[in-house]
Formats: structure tokens, C-alpha cells, sequence
């Protein structure tokens, strides 16, 4: 049982509960093999003028050019220049092909083995499949095919197998430590144009969206993690970085780095400003999975084949000051608590109001959920709630997600 099933199809309850506005990416669309430019569809609830779409080009031509960051004037040398340079050799540009559908994306190279970090909605095409072709390609134009290790829909992150050595890894940065303005490269295959390089900075930290889910059905004779009752998965809320360097449809998969060329974050999603075409592209609002929640879902699919997440045991809804239709988030509500579960344990009650999440701000349900799902089971976390009108700071030790999948 998640944390807020009130957000989706509320089992504990019994009763569907509409699912809020807020922006959700569209994993790997499903496109025919084509010569020309093609955005990614754009599907789900709109909010404001803000819709979300997945960072996979689909049906998008891999257009060759030079594989280097090139350098004209060592004059003009910029931090930019430098931390692409390190940071490019571990970008791959993956291409994916199913029965009936194709897509580019983009994968950061762990080891020098091959094992490679990319996105769930990448290696399964929106979800559709898990019988694909993967071809990788690394920046010095090497070519070989690769296999999927496990994923994570849960996190929309996937661990590949290339079939090759002497691959260059990825130095990971600690993303607990990023702050807001710092400097970031986003490094990938946009619209099929690899090893591509733009800038920008952290724009926020612990930004949650709601992305379409990346499980493949039970039907569709998956070997992956399904939904465990066959049915479509419902949204999967993520705890993300948000940047302004320009992100497209092919970047999915790929690396925003800091100035120093390490990882900070695989990039998953864009936010597009139209509402009335299928269509999407860049407005500066792109997202990215911190890099320390692709360090632990990567070595638990290659360690164990399989990723665990957090459990907290207590239903939730966005808490409100007032009535009004809308009126801001505050935090999440407790509804009703499993019985024994972790909250129950650690002394939550119905009516509290988490408010913080081991230092995090936690503001709706969704939050709360994104924060919890990123962590381990077994994991110990610190919550500040309200309680009639006082704070309270108790500590929980999570319970398994999976445990009954």
C-alpha cells in the first residue's frame, strides 16, 4: 500500500479520487521511425499553461556530427567548456526499438564494464514493452547493443548492460549539497542531436512532479517490475531538481553535471508552455533526478536486481489553511494510518500534519510521498507535524513498499 493512495485510486478507502494539476512527463512516446524533428506528445492535466513532457525523443533521427567538445580558441575557454569535456566521454546516446515503436534517450555510464543509468521510461517505451532492442553509443562513435538489468518505475530510473569495456564512469556529486543558482550542464541527445551541450543553474531543489508511470503492464508479458494488480500504474510522484538549461525530448536518461563536470542529477522531464498542441519543447523548466537517489536505485538493480522503497503507513491528503477552492498547501494531512505500520509505531496520529521530511519541506501529500518512495526500506526518518497547533519532531523507521509486490 503507498503513502497517499488518496492522491490516485484510494484502495485502503475504496473510493477513486481525482488526481491533482500538476506537471507530469510522458515517458517515451510511442513514434514510427521518421526523418524529421519530432516533439514528444504531450498527454495528461494541464496546470496554468504548464503541461509535462518526457525528455525521450521518439521516432527521432540520431544525427551524426562531431562526438567532441570542440575547441577553437583555448583563450576563450569557459567553465562550460571544461566540464563538458570531462563529463561528455560518460554520456551515452541510447536507441531503443520495440515491436511497433522507437525512441532516442540518453545514459550515464557507471562502470567501465558497461553498466549504464538511464531512465525506466527509455529502456520500456512509455511503458508499453519490455521486449526492446537497445543499441548504445558512446561519444568516440562506438557502438553496442545492451540489455536491461532492472528498473525502477517507482523512481523512473533503469540500469542497462552495454556489451563492451572501457567505458569512462560518471563521477557522481553529493546532491544533498547542491544550493539554488549553481551551475548546471545538461548533457545528452535532444531531438537526436548527440552529444549535445547546454548551461544554465539550479533553478530549485526538492521540486515534485507527477510523472505517467513507467511500469509495463502485466499483459504486456513483462519480465520487469509490474503493477501489481495488471492494471494501468497510476502517476509516480518524484523528487526532482529543477534547472533552466535547455532540455528536449532525447535528453531523457542524460547528465545535468555541476561546473565540475560530476553528476548531479539524470535528467527526466520538461515542463512546455502549450496547451493545445501535441508538441513540446524547452521553456527553461526542466527536471532531474538527484544524483544520490540514481546512486542507491543503480547499485541496488545491480547488486540485487530489484530496488526497495520506503514505506510510511499513513494515508494523506494536501493540508489547507482555509476552504477555498484555491487555497495553498501546507502540508499532508493524516487520514487514517495502517495498523502497527511505521507511523503508527513511531507515534503519528490521524490529524497530524507533516510539515518536514529529514530537513525537506513538505507541503501536500504528493511531496511527502515523492520524499518517502525515495528512500530505502528500513530507512530512518526524522518528520516534523503539527499537532493542535503544536510542533512535534518524531523519528520512523520505514517499512517495505514492496514487501507484498
Amino acid at each position: 500500500m503507498s503513502d497517499n493512495k488518496s492522491h490516485y485510486n484510494n484502495q485502503f478507502l475504496g473510493e477513486p479520487v481525482k488526481l491533482p494539476q500538476q506537471p507530469q512527463a510522458v515517458p517515451a512516446p510511442k513514434a514510427k521511425a521518421s526523418t524529421t524533428l519530432i516533439l514528444v506528445a504531450v498527454l495528461g492535466p494541464l496546470l496554468g499553461v504548464f503541461v509535462g513532457a518526457s525528455a525521450i525523443g521518439g521516432g527521432l533521427p540520431l544525427l551524426s556530427g562531431s562526438q567532441q567538445v570542440v575547441v577553437n580558441n583555448p583563450g576563450s575557454v569557459n567553465w562550460v567548456t571544461g566540464a563538458a569535456a570531462k563529463a561528455l566521454p560518460s554520456v551515452v546516446t541510447l536507441s531503443v526499438s520495440g515491436k511497433s515503436s522507437a525512441g532516442t534517450g540518453s545514459g550515464v555510464v557507471l562502470s567501465e564494464d558497461g553498466y549504464i543509468l538511464t531512465n525506466a521510461h527509455v529502456v520500456t517505451l512509455d511503458g508499453s514493452t519490455s521486449d526492446v532492442v537497445i543499441e548504445v553509443k558512446t561519444s568516440s562513435d562506438r557502438i553496442y547493443k545492451a540489455k536491461v538489468i532492472g528498473t525502477d518505475p517507482t523512481n523512473d530510473l533503469a540500469v542497462i548492460k552495454a556489451s563492451g569495456t572501457g567505458f569512462s564512469p560518471i563521477e557522481f556529486a553529493d546532491s544533498s549539497k547542491i544550493n539554488v543558482g549553481d551551475f548546471a550542464v545538461a548533457i545528452g541527445a535532444p531531438l537526436g542531436y548527440d552529444a549535445t551541450v547546454t548551461s544554465g543553474v539550479v533553478s530549485a531543489m526538492h521540486r515534485t512532479i507527477q510523472v505517467a508511470s513507467a511500469a509495463v503492464p502485466k499483459d504486456g508479458g513483462s519480465s520487469l517490475q509490474l503493477w501489481n494488480d495488471g492494471t494501468d500504474a497510476p502517476p509516480v510522484n518524484l523528487d526532482v531538481i529543477q534547472t533552466d538549461a535547455a532540455i528536449n525530448p532525447g535528453n531523457s536518461g542524460g547528465a545535468l553535471i555541476n561546473d565540475k563536470g560530476q553528476l548531479i542529477g539524470i535528467n527526466v522531464a520538461i515542463a512546455t508552455a502549450t496547451s493545445t498542441s501535441s508538441q513540446a519543447g524547452s521553456i527553461g523548466v526542466g527536471f532531474a533526478i538527484p544524483s544520490n537517489v540514481g546512486k542507491r536505485v543503480a547499485d541496488q538493480i545491480i547488486k540485487n536486481g530489484r530496488v526497495s522503497h520506503g514505506l510510511l503507513g499513513a494515508f494523506v491528503s494536501d493540508a489547507t489553511n482555509s476552504d477555498a477552492v484555491a487555497s495553498f498547501s501546507v502540508g499532508a494531512l493524516v487520514e487514517k494510518l495502517t495498523p502497527n505500520g511505521p507511523a503508527d509505531k513511531a507515534g503519528i496520529k490521524v490529524g497530524d500534519v507533516i510539515t518536514e521530511c529529514d530537513g525537506e519541506s513538505i507541503d501536500s501529500a504528493s511531496k511527502l510521498t515523492a520524499a518517502i518512495r525515495s528512500k530505502s526500506a528500513n530507512s530512518k526518518v526524522t518528520l516534523k507535524l503539527t499537532r493542535a497547533g503544536k510542533e512535534i519532531t518524531l523519528e520512523a523507521t520505514l517499512g517495505d513498499a514492496d514487501a507484498n509486490n
